[in-house]
């Protein structure tokens, strides 16, 4: 039977007891070293650096494979996966490394890096940290005004982009001076170089060609040290322009080092390890992953670049180590429980007793489900665990908070090691960690040895390290892997990082016992109501999503008015067999006009909300539906999948006026 392991023996809480002056801190290991420290052929490594990451895994696993690329014939057939090995990605940083440097990209410059993951991606990355270049990721999705603004802000030396994502670069270069190479790989059969656009004197050249010029121009090595910037990266933003978010070297490798110490999670982690990159290497997210394989000699096979085919790509794969977002875990949790509520009465009730069994066992503490587990897994579960390959050891959630009922489906479900983290771009991903023999859910888990965590008095929300029985207030967090600075924005720095070192995140938690952080509310959006009222939206659209009937909503509040509305967006894969047994027409667009859905779907919102116990003013007073989803494309969620609200608003202001014409003031 599992049991909640120990915490780190050199935890501090102060001050010791909870209703004390605030504020309450959890404070880690404050002598955590700057390096990751490996057992390597009898000797101990110190990796302290991006570039020793890798160095490591060169010199440790040269023939295992490193980065996948799923094989296509020439009718776009999908084929199985072809691998590059850690010696040969070692080689081929050298060479583009030596190639950016024969064309005058030097050591400190900063180089962008536009597309979707793929190998080539990660080829270039390594190329600069060897050469102690600066990476600047960049979302696939920009376009070319953020992509200008970037190019610019961050004044970069070079650009590496796929084929597809070149006509967006092309665009940009004659307003961006700066950018004398521009680097292209992924391209298809055929593809023709086009030329550099009137305006710019940049250099475009195929990354096939920068590696000869490499091989015939080689350089040395230029390794970082671990107080240089490693990355910039810009935040996906929600509103205005993205921000710069300045990480070095330490940065990262205390952010690795840290979930590995505080859970030895990430330790599990080996040569064995295929994991599959969709989520883009552009977000901290991705990035710390992708670099926590490489440390450990795993794989790391790339989707084709359409979430359509994701998961043919995850059945070829296999991964056995998967990190989401909850967006994706919810669907997965709603496909699911549908097709168990349309199967036969027989195999429902089967599913429903294994899952009991498990649930009953796992609350009491045994992670393994129980004596019976297997039993249940093999003739209930293993089926389900096929649809991500069925040899997933371990799901990892983050960027967004995640209810405790899909977390507690994925662990019994698919009969692996569960945990959800908390992080920022500006933590260099995750301060917290949740600990797989824990079987409390519904939290964070713990601050990790990189960091310390407390929780500052926010009286205008009504959250105060003096609430009992649990002090509450906005999560702050300092240590070796909180972030430099914002890139050229001493302004917005010094409103996010205190006198005292201490990063404001801007949400809001709580502790439970045994140091468990619990993120509760949102302060960056919150609004306040006519009657002085405020409104946290994040809360009350992760209480609404839980309902089957809806795959996306988005809540309004005014300050001139008393109630909030909001804009559903219906997940026609439990509406349309709802409406057939009704007799209403199959076509979501015609549904969403219906009273008689608008109603069904109002209702099931106000279940959430009492289930949730949310306040009257809390709850929408009218909603709107929609058939067009939020999306990276209608430019109203960010590629991160967070809502951008003033897109929104401005997008469905007809709908929110309306609906409020409709309502009292």
């Amino acid at each position: 039977m599992s049991t909640f392991p120990p915490l780190d023996a050199q935890c501090v809480v102060l001050p010791e007891k909870l209703n004390a002056p605030g504020p309450w801190t959890v404070r880690r290991n404050a002598n955590f070293p700057e390096a990751l420290i490996d057992s390597f052929d009898g000797e101990e490594s110190h990796v302290r650096t991006c570039y020793d990451l890798l160095e490591h895994s060169v010199v440790k696993y040269p023939d295992s494979p490193y980065l996948g690329t799923r094989s296509v014939d020439a009718r776009g057939a999908p084929g199985p996966y072809a691998w590059l090995s850690y010696s040969q990605v070692g080689e081929a940083r050298t060479q583009i490394g030596s190639g950016l440097a024969h064309l005058g990209v030097r050591p400190g410059s900063n180089v962008g890096l536009f597309s979707t993951n793929c190998a080539d991606w990660v080829l270039v990355d390594a190329a600069l940290h060897a050469y102690a270049c600066v990476s600047v990721p960049l979302y696939d999705t920009l376009g070319a005004d953020v992509v200008q603004f970037v190019n610019n802000h961050a004044e970069l030396a070079a650009v590496a982009c796929s084929a597809a994502t070149l006509p967006a670069l092309l665009e940009t270069l004659p307003a961006s001076p700066t950018v004398a190479v521009v680097v292209v790989y992924a391209a298809p059969a055929g593809f023709r170089m086009p030329a550099t656009p009137p305006g710019s004197a940049a250099r475009l050249v195929s990354l096939d060609r920068l590696r000869a010029l490499g091989m015939k121009h080689p350089s040395p090595h230029v390794p970082p040290s671990p107080a240089d910037t490693a990355l910039i990266n810009y935040t996906s933003g929600t509103t205005g322009m993205p921000k710069g978010v300045v990480l070095t070297h330490a940065n990262i490798v205390a952010s690795i080092a840290g979930q590995i110490r505080s859970t030895a999670v990430l330790a599990t982690i080996d040569a064995t390890e295929r994991h599959i990159s969709y989520l883009p290497l552009a977000h901290i997210f991705e990035r710390v992953t992708y670099m926590s394989v490489t440390h450990r000699g795993g794989a790391i096979g790339f989707f084709r670049g359409d979430v359509l085919t994701l998961l043919e790509d995850i059945q070829a794969l296999r991964p056995t180590y998967f990190p989401s977002v909850p967006r994706l875990w919810n669907r997965i949790y709603d496909r699911i429980m549908a097709q168990v509520a349309a199967s036969s009465p027989v195999k429902r009730r089967l599913f429903e007793t294994a899952y009991a069994y498990k649930k009953r066992h796992m609350a009491a503490g045994d992670m393994t489900g129980g004596p019976w587990a297997g039993f249940w897994n093999r003739l209930v579960f293993n089926k389900i665990k096929q649809a991500v390959g069925g040899e997933v050891r371990m799901m990892v959630s983050g960027a967004s908070a995640l209810s405790p009922e899909v977390f507690e489906f994925m662990r019994i479900v698919f009969d692996c090691v569960v945990i959800e983290g908390y992080g920022m771009t500006e933590t260099t991903s995750g301060a917290t960690i949740s600990i797989p023999g824990d079987p409390v859910i519904g939290h964070v888990g713990i601050p990790t040895p990189a960091c310390e965590v407390k929780l500052a008095d926010v009286p205008e929300m009504g959250y105060t390290n003096a609430d009992l029985p649990r002090p509450r207030g906005e999560i702050c967090v300092r240590g070796p892997l909180r972030f430099k600075e914002y890139y050229k924005d001493p302004e917005n720095t010094r409103e996010t990082i205190d006198e005292e070192g201490w990063l404001h995140t801007g949400d809001i938690g709580t502790w439970l016992p045994g140091e468990r952080l619990k993120i509760i509310d949102r302060k960056k959006n919150i609004f306040k109501l006519s009657q002085g009222e405020y409104v946290a939206p994040e809360k009350i659209e992760n209480i609404y999503v839980r309902s089957p009937y809806v795959a996306q909503v988005f809540v309004h509040g005014d300050s001139l008015r008393s109630c909030i509305v909001g804009v559903v967006v219906p997940d026609p894969e439990v509406l349309l067999p709802w409406a057939k047994q009704r007799g209403l027409p199959q076509d979501l667009a015609t549904l969403c006009e219906d009273e008689q859905v608008k109603a069904m779907i109002q209702k099931s919102l106000s279940e959430e909300a009492r289930v949730a116990k949310l306040k009257g003013f809390e709850q929408v007073a009218d909603i709107v539906l929609t058939p067009v989803p939020f999306s990276v494309e209608t430019g109203t969620m960010t590629p991160t999948f967070k809502l951008k609200r003033p897109q929104l608003r401005e997008a469905y202001a007809p709908a929110l006026e309306a609906m409020y014409a409709r309502l009292p003031m």
